[in-house]
Protein backbone atom coordinates (compact mmCIF):
# COMPACT_ATOMS: atom_id res chain seq x y z
CA UNK A 1 0.00 0.00 0.00
CA UNK A 2 1.34 3.40 -0.86
CA UNK A 3 -0.83 6.06 0.68
CA UNK A 4 -1.58 7.12 4.24
CA UNK A 5 -4.84 5.54 5.29
CA UNK A 6 -7.31 7.02 7.74
CA UNK A 7 -6.05 6.52 11.28
CA UNK A 8 -8.04 6.85 14.46
CA UNK A 9 -6.92 7.07 18.07
CA UNK A 10 -7.61 3.33 18.52
CA UNK A 11 -6.23 0.64 16.19
CA UNK A 12 -8.56 -0.29 13.33
CA UNK A 13 -9.61 -3.91 12.77
CA UNK A 14 -7.63 -5.71 10.07
CA UNK A 15 -8.83 -5.36 6.50
CA UNK A 16 -8.35 -7.65 3.50
CA UNK A 17 -4.99 -7.57 1.72
CA UNK A 18 -6.70 -6.65 -1.56
CA UNK A 19 -9.81 -4.72 -0.54
CA UNK A 20 -12.66 -4.38 -3.04
CA UNK A 21 -13.11 -1.05 -4.78
CA UNK A 22 -16.54 0.58 -4.69
CA UNK A 23 -17.58 3.80 -6.34
CA UNK A 24 -20.11 6.30 -5.03
CA UNK A 25 -22.44 5.50 -7.92
CA UNK A 26 -22.46 1.79 -7.02
CA UNK A 27 -23.47 2.60 -3.44
CA UNK A 28 -26.17 4.96 -4.74
CA UNK A 29 -27.54 2.15 -6.93
CA UNK A 30 -27.78 -0.04 -3.86
CA UNK A 31 -29.67 2.66 -1.96
CA UNK A 32 -32.08 3.15 -4.86
CA UNK A 33 -32.67 -0.61 -5.04
CA UNK A 34 -33.46 -0.72 -1.31
CA UNK A 35 -36.03 2.05 -1.70
CA UNK A 36 -37.52 0.75 -4.94
CA UNK A 37 -38.02 -2.81 -3.69
CA UNK A 38 -38.70 -1.92 -0.06
CA UNK A 39 -35.92 -4.22 1.13
CA UNK A 40 -35.49 -4.72 4.85
CA UNK A 41 -31.78 -4.68 5.69
CA UNK A 42 -30.33 -6.12 8.92
CA UNK A 43 -30.25 -3.21 11.37
CA UNK A 44 -27.00 -1.70 12.56
CA UNK A 45 -26.31 -1.57 16.27
CA UNK A 46 -24.06 1.51 16.45
CA UNK A 47 -23.75 3.44 13.17
CA UNK A 48 -26.04 4.51 10.34
CA UNK A 49 -25.49 5.87 6.84
CA UNK A 50 -27.37 9.16 6.49
CA UNK A 51 -28.52 9.99 2.95
CA UNK A 52 -31.32 12.27 1.74
CA UNK A 53 -33.07 12.26 5.12
CA UNK A 54 -33.04 8.47 5.51
CA UNK A 55 -30.84 6.17 7.57
CA UNK A 56 -29.40 2.85 6.46
CA UNK A 57 -27.14 0.21 8.08
CA UNK A 58 -23.68 0.84 6.54
CA UNK A 59 -22.36 -2.72 6.16
CA UNK A 60 -25.50 -4.25 4.52
CA UNK A 61 -25.58 -1.32 2.08
CA UNK A 62 -21.90 -1.83 1.22
CA UNK A 63 -22.47 -5.56 0.75
CA UNK A 64 -25.44 -4.97 -1.56
CA UNK A 65 -23.39 -2.46 -3.59
CA UNK A 66 -20.56 -5.01 -3.77
CA UNK A 67 -22.93 -7.68 -5.07
CA UNK A 68 -24.30 -5.33 -7.72
CA UNK A 69 -20.78 -4.34 -8.76
CA UNK A 70 -19.58 -7.94 -9.03
CA UNK A 71 -22.89 -9.27 -10.45
CA UNK A 72 -22.64 -12.01 -7.79
CA UNK A 73 -25.72 -12.31 -5.59
CA UNK A 74 -23.78 -14.46 -3.08
CA UNK A 75 -20.71 -12.22 -2.76
CA UNK A 76 -19.70 -11.50 0.83
CA UNK A 77 -18.50 -8.07 1.92
CA UNK A 78 -15.07 -8.73 3.44
CA UNK A 79 -14.95 -5.71 5.76
CA UNK A 80 -16.10 -5.86 9.34
CA UNK A 81 -18.84 -3.55 10.54
CA UNK A 82 -17.76 -0.31 12.18
CA UNK A 83 -14.57 1.56 11.31
CA UNK A 84 -13.40 -0.49 8.25
CA UNK A 85 -16.71 -0.20 6.39
CA UNK A 86 -17.46 3.32 7.66
CA UNK A 87 -14.08 4.65 6.53
CA UNK A 88 -14.63 3.37 2.99
CA UNK A 89 -18.11 4.88 2.78
CA UNK A 90 -16.92 8.20 4.20
CA UNK A 91 -14.17 8.26 1.58
CA UNK A 92 -16.99 8.15 -1.01
CA UNK A 93 -18.55 11.28 0.59
CA UNK A 94 -21.30 9.50 2.52
CA UNK A 95 -22.16 10.63 6.03
CA UNK A 96 -21.88 8.06 8.83
CA UNK A 97 -23.44 9.00 12.17
CA UNK A 98 -24.02 7.32 15.49
CA UNK A 99 -27.36 5.54 15.53
CA UNK A 100 -30.12 7.89 16.65
CA UNK A 101 -32.00 6.76 19.76
CA UNK A 102 -35.78 7.05 20.01
CA UNK A 103 -36.46 10.25 21.94
CA UNK A 104 -39.40 12.29 23.00
CA UNK A 105 -40.14 15.09 20.57
CA UNK A 106 -38.50 18.35 21.54
CA UNK A 107 -35.78 16.85 23.72
CA UNK A 108 -32.34 18.46 23.61
CA UNK A 109 -30.79 15.49 21.82
CA UNK A 110 -33.63 15.39 19.35
CA UNK A 111 -32.98 19.04 18.54
CA UNK A 112 -29.30 18.30 17.93
CA UNK A 113 -30.34 15.56 15.51
CA UNK A 114 -32.52 18.08 13.68
CA UNK A 115 -29.56 20.44 13.42
CA UNK A 116 -27.46 17.57 12.11
CA UNK A 117 -30.06 16.85 9.43
CA UNK A 118 -30.11 20.53 8.42
CA UNK A 119 -26.34 20.38 7.96
CA UNK A 120 -26.75 17.24 5.86
CA UNK A 121 -29.32 19.03 3.69
CA UNK A 122 -26.71 21.67 2.86
CA UNK A 123 -24.70 19.01 1.02
CA UNK A 124 -27.28 16.61 -0.33
CA UNK A 125 -30.31 18.82 -0.83
CA UNK A 126 -33.69 18.12 0.68
CA UNK A 127 -35.46 14.95 -0.47
CA UNK A 128 -37.86 15.50 -3.32
CA UNK A 129 -41.45 14.98 -2.06
CA UNK A 130 -43.72 12.87 -4.23
CA UNK A 131 -47.50 12.53 -3.96
CA UNK A 132 -48.72 9.07 -2.98
CA UNK A 133 -51.01 7.13 -5.29
CA UNK A 134 -53.99 7.90 -3.04
CA UNK A 135 -53.25 11.60 -3.14
CA UNK A 136 -52.40 11.68 0.56
CA UNK A 137 -49.32 12.87 2.39
CA UNK A 138 -46.13 13.10 0.42
CA UNK A 139 -43.35 10.56 0.84
CA UNK A 140 -39.64 10.67 0.14
CA UNK A 141 -38.42 8.59 -2.79
CA UNK A 142 -35.15 8.23 -4.65
CA UNK A 143 -35.49 8.45 -8.43
CA UNK A 144 -35.67 5.00 -9.94
CA UNK A 145 -32.62 4.02 -11.95
CA UNK A 146 -32.03 0.70 -13.67
CA UNK A 147 -28.83 -1.20 -13.02
CA UNK A 148 -26.35 0.33 -15.47
CA UNK A 149 -24.26 -1.79 -17.78
CA UNK A 150 -20.82 -0.94 -19.18
CA UNK A 151 -20.37 2.75 -20.05
CA UNK A 152 -20.91 3.59 -23.73
CA UNK A 153 -17.87 3.69 -26.00
CA UNK A 154 -16.36 7.06 -26.88
CA UNK A 155 -14.05 7.76 -29.80
CA UNK A 156 -12.78 10.62 -31.96
CA UNK A 157 -15.93 10.92 -34.16
CA UNK A 158 -18.03 11.18 -30.99
CA UNK A 159 -15.82 13.96 -29.67
CA UNK A 160 -15.87 15.88 -32.96
CA UNK A 161 -19.67 16.04 -32.71
CA UNK A 162 -19.46 17.66 -29.25
CA UNK A 163 -16.46 19.98 -29.20
CA UNK A 164 -15.43 22.89 -31.43
CA UNK A 165 -11.91 21.55 -32.04
CA UNK A 166 -10.64 19.88 -35.20
CA UNK A 167 -9.40 16.30 -35.35
CA UNK A 168 -5.81 17.55 -35.58
CA UNK A 169 -6.25 19.75 -32.51
CA UNK A 170 -7.72 16.89 -30.50
CA UNK A 171 -4.93 14.53 -31.58
CA UNK A 172 -2.33 17.12 -30.59
CA UNK A 173 -3.92 17.55 -27.15
CA UNK A 174 -4.05 13.79 -26.65
CA UNK A 175 -0.41 13.48 -27.71
CA UNK A 176 0.62 16.04 -25.07
CA UNK A 177 -1.45 14.23 -22.45
CA UNK A 178 0.09 10.87 -23.29
CA UNK A 179 3.60 12.32 -23.30
CA UNK A 180 3.49 14.31 -20.04
CA UNK A 181 0.52 12.56 -18.34
CA UNK A 182 -0.43 16.07 -17.23
CA UNK A 183 -2.17 18.65 -19.44
CA UNK A 184 -3.36 22.21 -18.86
CA UNK A 185 -6.12 23.74 -20.99
CA UNK A 186 -5.82 27.53 -20.90
CA UNK A 187 -7.91 30.24 -22.48
CA UNK A 188 -10.36 33.11 -21.99
CA UNK A 189 -13.59 32.55 -20.05
CA UNK A 190 -16.30 30.67 -21.88
CA UNK A 191 -14.08 28.62 -24.21
CA UNK A 192 -15.25 25.23 -22.93
CA UNK A 193 -12.09 24.20 -21.06
CA UNK A 194 -13.77 22.00 -18.44
CA UNK A 195 -16.10 20.52 -21.05
CA UNK A 196 -13.15 19.57 -23.25
CA UNK A 197 -11.14 18.20 -20.32
CA UNK A 198 -13.74 15.53 -19.59
CA UNK A 199 -13.96 14.53 -23.25
CA UNK A 200 -10.19 14.19 -23.54
CA UNK A 201 -10.35 11.82 -20.59
CA UNK A 202 -13.14 9.85 -22.26
CA UNK A 203 -11.08 9.60 -25.44
CA UNK A 204 -8.16 8.00 -23.63
CA UNK A 205 -10.53 5.79 -21.63
CA UNK A 206 -12.36 4.81 -24.82
CA UNK A 207 -15.66 5.12 -22.94
CA UNK A 208 -17.81 7.62 -21.05
CA UNK A 209 -16.60 6.10 -17.80
CA UNK A 210 -16.96 8.79 -15.13
CA UNK A 211 -16.24 6.14 -12.49
CA UNK A 212 -12.55 6.53 -13.31
CA UNK A 213 -12.62 10.35 -13.34
CA UNK A 214 -12.33 12.55 -10.26
CA UNK A 215 -13.20 16.25 -10.56
CA UNK A 216 -12.01 18.86 -8.07
CA UNK A 217 -12.09 22.66 -8.22
CA UNK A 218 -9.36 24.73 -6.60
CA UNK A 219 -10.23 27.92 -4.70
CA UNK A 220 -8.45 30.24 -2.24
CA UNK A 221 -9.47 28.14 0.79
CA UNK A 222 -8.43 24.83 -0.75
CA UNK A 223 -5.23 23.42 0.77
CA UNK A 224 -2.75 20.58 0.91
CA UNK A 225 -4.81 18.97 3.68
CA UNK A 226 -7.81 18.72 1.32
CA UNK A 227 -5.84 17.51 -1.67
CA UNK A 228 -3.19 15.17 -0.23
CA UNK A 229 -3.30 14.50 3.52
CA UNK A 230 -4.27 16.31 6.69
CA UNK A 231 -5.96 16.19 10.07
CA UNK A 232 -9.73 16.60 10.24
CA UNK A 233 -12.21 16.33 13.13
CA UNK A 234 -13.92 12.98 13.52
CA UNK A 235 -17.48 12.18 14.67
CA UNK A 236 -16.53 12.47 18.37
CA UNK A 237 -14.53 15.68 18.00
CA UNK A 238 -11.11 14.04 17.94
CA UNK A 239 -8.76 14.78 15.04
CA UNK A 240 -7.62 12.02 12.75
CA UNK A 241 -5.39 11.76 9.71
CA UNK A 242 -7.53 11.68 6.54
CA UNK A 243 -6.33 11.26 2.93
CA UNK A 244 -7.46 13.80 0.35
CA UNK A 245 -8.79 13.32 -3.15
CA UNK A 246 -5.40 12.52 -4.70
CA UNK A 247 -4.36 9.52 -2.52
CA UNK A 248 -7.84 8.02 -2.77
CA UNK A 249 -7.70 8.19 -6.57
CA UNK A 250 -4.16 6.81 -6.58
CA UNK A 251 -5.28 3.89 -4.41
CA UNK A 252 -7.95 2.92 -6.91
CA UNK A 253 -5.55 3.32 -9.84
CA UNK A 254 -2.86 1.17 -8.20
CA UNK A 255 -5.37 -1.65 -7.73
CA UNK A 256 -6.36 -1.44 -11.42
CA UNK A 257 -3.03 -0.84 -13.24
CA UNK A 258 -4.26 -1.89 -16.68
CA UNK A 259 -6.70 1.03 -16.99
CA UNK A 260 -6.34 4.82 -16.96
CA UNK A 261 -7.59 7.07 -14.14
CA UNK A 262 -8.03 10.84 -14.43
CA UNK A 263 -7.91 13.77 -12.05
CA UNK A 264 -9.61 16.86 -13.51
CA UNK A 265 -8.70 20.12 -11.75
CA UNK A 266 -11.02 22.98 -12.61
CA UNK A 267 -9.84 26.58 -12.10
CA UNK A 268 -6.39 25.33 -11.13
CA UNK A 269 -4.87 28.79 -10.69
CA UNK A 270 -7.58 29.99 -8.27
CA UNK A 271 -5.79 28.18 -5.42
CA UNK A 272 -2.31 28.47 -3.96
CA UNK A 273 -1.07 25.85 -6.39
CA UNK A 274 2.44 25.33 -5.00
CA UNK A 275 1.05 24.78 -1.49
CA UNK A 276 -1.79 22.52 -2.62
CA UNK A 277 0.38 20.30 -4.80
CA UNK A 278 3.25 19.82 -2.35
CA UNK A 279 5.14 16.63 -3.29
CA UNK A 280 3.09 16.28 -6.44
CA UNK A 281 5.47 18.73 -8.15
CA UNK A 282 8.01 15.89 -8.21
CA UNK A 283 5.64 12.95 -8.52
CA UNK A 284 3.89 14.44 -11.56
CA UNK A 285 6.97 13.84 -13.70
CA UNK A 286 6.39 10.92 -16.11
CA UNK A 287 9.67 9.32 -15.05
CA UNK A 288 8.94 9.77 -11.32
CA UNK A 289 5.86 7.58 -11.21
CA UNK A 290 5.58 4.30 -9.32
CA UNK A 291 6.77 2.90 -5.96
CA UNK A 292 10.46 3.36 -6.81
CA UNK A 293 9.97 7.13 -6.43
CA UNK A 294 7.69 7.09 -3.37
CA UNK A 295 8.08 9.96 -0.88
CA UNK A 296 7.24 10.30 2.80
CA UNK A 297 4.38 12.76 3.35
CA UNK A 298 4.89 15.49 5.98
CA UNK A 299 1.82 14.62 8.04
CA UNK A 300 2.35 10.87 7.87
CA UNK A 301 3.62 9.02 10.96
CA UNK A 302 7.10 7.43 10.68
CA UNK A 303 5.73 3.91 10.29
CA UNK A 304 3.31 4.86 7.50
CA UNK A 305 4.04 3.66 3.96
CA UNK A 306 5.39 6.17 1.48
CA UNK A 307 3.23 7.79 -1.17
CA UNK A 308 3.60 7.59 -4.93
CA UNK A 309 1.53 8.39 -8.02
CA UNK A 310 0.84 5.33 -10.23
CA UNK A 311 1.78 5.48 -13.89
CA UNK A 312 -1.87 5.15 -14.95
CA UNK A 313 -3.00 8.40 -13.27
CA UNK A 314 -3.40 11.37 -15.64
CA UNK A 315 -4.05 14.99 -14.64
CA UNK A 316 -5.96 17.56 -16.72
CA UNK A 317 -6.28 21.10 -15.39
CA UNK A 318 -7.96 24.26 -16.65
CA UNK A 319 -6.64 27.82 -16.45
CA UNK A 320 -8.73 30.99 -16.75
CA UNK A 321 -6.36 33.59 -18.21
CA UNK A 322 -8.67 36.60 -17.77
CA UNK A 323 -8.95 36.77 -13.97
CA UNK A 324 -6.75 39.62 -12.74
CA UNK A 325 -6.82 38.30 -9.18
CA UNK A 326 -4.92 35.12 -10.06
CA UNK A 327 -1.16 34.85 -9.73
CA UNK A 328 0.74 33.26 -12.63
CA UNK A 329 1.96 29.69 -12.23
CA UNK A 330 5.58 29.28 -11.22
CA UNK A 331 7.97 27.75 -13.73
CA UNK A 332 8.55 24.62 -11.67
CA UNK A 333 4.88 23.72 -12.03
CA UNK A 334 4.67 24.74 -15.68
CA UNK A 335 7.48 22.37 -16.55
CA UNK A 336 5.37 19.40 -15.42
CA UNK A 337 2.50 20.09 -17.84
CA UNK A 338 1.85 20.22 -21.53
CA UNK A 339 -0.21 23.32 -22.44
CA UNK A 340 -3.05 23.64 -24.94
CA UNK A 341 -4.51 27.08 -25.73
CA UNK A 342 -8.22 27.42 -26.47
CA UNK A 343 -9.73 30.39 -28.33
CA UNK A 344 -13.34 31.53 -28.86
CA UNK A 345 -15.01 29.63 -31.69
CA UNK A 346 -17.80 31.48 -33.51
CA UNK A 347 -17.29 29.74 -36.84
CA UNK A 348 -19.03 26.82 -38.58
CA UNK A 349 -19.24 24.42 -35.57
CA UNK A 350 -21.19 26.86 -33.40
CA UNK A 351 -23.28 28.01 -36.34
CA UNK A 352 -24.17 24.41 -37.15
CA UNK A 353 -25.18 23.83 -33.51
CA UNK A 354 -27.52 26.83 -33.56
CA UNK A 355 -28.92 25.92 -36.97
CA UNK A 356 -29.72 22.41 -35.73
CA UNK A 357 -31.69 24.03 -32.89
CA UNK A 358 -33.67 26.00 -35.51
CA UNK A 359 -32.28 29.38 -34.51
CA UNK A 360 -33.03 31.77 -37.44
CA UNK A 361 -30.12 32.29 -39.82
CA UNK A 362 -30.26 36.05 -39.32
CA UNK A 363 -29.64 35.65 -35.57
CA UNK A 364 -26.83 33.15 -36.16
CA UNK A 365 -25.19 35.74 -38.36
CA UNK A 366 -25.62 38.36 -35.59
CA UNK A 367 -23.85 36.09 -33.10
CA UNK A 368 -20.96 35.25 -35.43
CA UNK A 369 -20.30 38.73 -36.78
CA UNK A 370 -20.84 40.82 -33.66
CA UNK A 371 -18.95 38.56 -31.29
CA UNK A 372 -16.03 38.43 -33.73
CA UNK A 373 -16.04 42.24 -33.92
CA UNK A 374 -16.27 42.57 -30.12
CA UNK A 375 -13.34 40.21 -29.60
CA UNK A 376 -11.26 42.22 -32.05
CA UNK A 377 -11.88 45.34 -29.94
CA UNK A 378 -11.00 43.47 -26.74
CA UNK A 379 -7.84 41.94 -28.22
CA UNK A 380 -6.65 45.35 -29.49
CA UNK A 381 -7.15 47.05 -26.13
CA UNK A 382 -3.73 47.47 -24.44
CA UNK A 383 -5.33 47.02 -21.00
CA UNK A 384 -6.95 43.71 -21.97
CA UNK A 385 -5.67 41.66 -24.90
CA UNK A 386 -6.57 38.25 -26.39
CA UNK A 387 -6.79 36.57 -22.97
CA UNK A 388 -9.96 38.59 -22.25
CA UNK A 389 -11.92 37.68 -25.37
CA UNK A 390 -15.44 36.38 -24.83
CA UNK A 391 -15.93 32.66 -25.42
CA UNK A 392 -18.57 30.77 -27.34
CA UNK A 393 -20.02 28.77 -24.43
CA UNK A 394 -22.47 31.61 -23.69
CA UNK A 395 -24.37 30.51 -26.80
CA UNK A 396 -24.11 26.71 -26.52
CA UNK A 397 -27.55 26.23 -24.93
CA UNK A 398 -29.97 27.21 -27.75
CA UNK A 399 -33.48 28.37 -26.84
CA UNK A 400 -36.51 26.14 -26.53
CA UNK A 401 -38.78 26.78 -28.39
CA UNK A 402 -36.91 28.33 -31.36
CA UNK A 403 -39.51 31.10 -31.52
CA UNK A 404 -37.89 32.59 -28.40
CA UNK A 405 -34.50 32.90 -30.09
CA UNK A 406 -34.52 36.68 -30.38
CA UNK A 407 -35.35 37.20 -26.71
CA UNK A 408 -32.82 34.50 -25.76
CA UNK A 409 -30.06 36.33 -27.62
CA UNK A 410 -31.04 39.73 -26.19
CA UNK A 411 -30.92 38.42 -22.62
CA UNK A 412 -27.50 36.84 -23.14
CA UNK A 413 -26.15 40.17 -24.37
CA UNK A 414 -27.82 42.14 -21.56
CA UNK A 415 -27.46 39.82 -18.58
CA UNK A 416 -24.21 37.96 -19.26
CA UNK A 417 -21.94 39.72 -21.73
CA UNK A 418 -22.94 43.29 -20.81
CA UNK A 419 -21.87 42.98 -17.13
CA UNK A 420 -18.61 41.35 -18.24
CA UNK A 421 -17.84 44.29 -20.51
CA UNK A 422 -18.69 46.71 -17.71
CA UNK A 423 -16.10 44.96 -15.55
CA UNK A 424 -13.51 44.93 -18.35
CA UNK A 425 -13.87 48.68 -18.93
CA UNK A 426 -14.58 49.70 -15.35
CA UNK A 427 -12.70 52.96 -15.85
CA UNK A 428 -14.31 53.55 -19.26
CA UNK A 429 -18.07 52.97 -18.76
CA UNK A 430 -18.91 54.82 -21.98
CA UNK A 431 -16.87 52.33 -24.00
CA UNK A 432 -18.58 49.36 -22.34
CA UNK A 433 -22.01 50.87 -22.98
CA UNK A 434 -21.15 51.59 -26.62
CA UNK A 435 -20.05 48.01 -27.24
CA UNK A 436 -23.21 46.67 -25.61
CA UNK A 437 -25.39 48.92 -27.81
CA UNK A 438 -23.67 47.48 -30.88
CA UNK A 439 -24.52 43.97 -29.72
CA UNK A 440 -28.16 44.82 -29.03
CA UNK A 441 -28.81 46.61 -32.32
CA UNK A 442 -30.52 43.75 -34.19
Amino acid sequence: MFFCTVTAPTPAPPTPASPPVLTREQVLRALRLVEREGRRLPPSTVYELLYRGRRYPPRPVAELAYRLATADAQARWPYAAGHPTNALLEALDFTIVAKRPILAAGSAHDQSQAAEQQAEDLYTGRPTPTRSAEGGASTVAEPAAPYAGPPPNYNLPDALQEVFSSADELEAALAGLRRRRALLLQGPPGTGKTYLARRLAWLLLGAQDDGRIELVQFHPSYGYEDFVLGFRPGPKGQFQLVPGVLPLLCQRAAQDPERFYFLLIDELNRGNVARIFGELLVLLEPDKRGPAHALRLPYAPPEAPRFYVPANVYVIGTLNLADRSLAPLDYALRRRFAFVALRPQFGPPLQALLAAAEVPASLIEVVAERMAALNQVIAADPELGPDFEVGHSYFCAPPTPPADAKEWLRLIFEQEIGPLLADYWREQPDKAAAQLRKLLNF
